[in-house]
C-alpha cells in the first residue's frame, strides 16, 4: 500500500518525536493526534494528522482494530529511505525524475505528472498547483533521507559518485 499524505518537510529526528507521542497501548486517532500536537508544537491536529498518517508510512506508527500506536522498532535511516521510496506514493516517482540530472521543483513535476491519477485531477480545482506543492515536499524529503540533494540547478538524486 502506498500513502498518499506527505506532510512538510522536517527532520528525521522530528519523525522519531512523533513516534514517540504516540502511546504504546492504541489511541483513537484523536486522541494520538492530540499527543503528536502537545508534544512536538505542531499547529492543529489536522497537520498531527498529516504526520501521523505519514508516521505509518513509514513504519514508526501502526494501526489495530483499537486505534493507533507506536512501533517498537527504531529503523535505521537507510530502513526509513526505503519505505519512504516503498510506502509514500510519487516519492519512487520523483527520485528517478532525477535520474537524467539535476531539476527543478517544476521540471521534476513535468518528468512526473503522468502517474498523477485522474481522479485526482478531477478532485482539485487546480490540481497541478496542489501536485507541484506536493513534488516539492517530496524532494525535500528526498533530501531529508539522502536519496536527493539540492544543487545549483535545483534537485539531484544522490549517486555513490556524489
Amino acid at each position: 500500500m502506498r500513502y498518499k499524505v506527505v506532510p512538510e518537510a522536517r527532520s528525521v529526528a522530528f519523525l522519531r518525536d512523533v513516534q514517540a507521542a504516540l502511546p504504546l497501548v492504541p489511541g483513537t486517532v484523536e486522541d494520538c493526534c492530540s499527543r503528536i500536537r502537545d508534544r512536538t508544537g505542531l499547529p492543529s491536529r489536522d497537520v498531527a494528522r498529516e504526520y501521523l498518517t505519514f508516521a505509518q508510512a513509514l513504519g514508526l506508527a501502526a494501526e489495530g482494530d483499537r486505534g493507533f500506536h507506536r512501533t517498537r522498532e527504531d529503523p535505521s535511516e537507510d530502513d526509513l529511505a526505503d519505505r519512504f521510496l516503498e510506502h509514500v506514493f510519487g516519492a519512487r516517482e520523483v527520485v528517478d525524475a532525477l535520474d537524467e540530472g539535476s531539476k527543478t521543483v517544476a521540471e521534476t513535476f513535468e518528468a512526473m505528472r503522468d502517474v498523477v491519477p485522474r481522479w485526482e485531477r478531477d478532485r482539485h480545482t487546480d490540481w497541478e498547483a496542489e501536485w507541484l506543492d506536493r513534488t516539492e515536499r517530496l524532494l525535500e524529503w528526498a533530501v531529508e533521507f539522502g536519496l536527493v540533494e539540492r544543487s545549483e540547478d535545483g534537485y539531484r538524486r544522490v549517486t555513490d559518485e556524489s
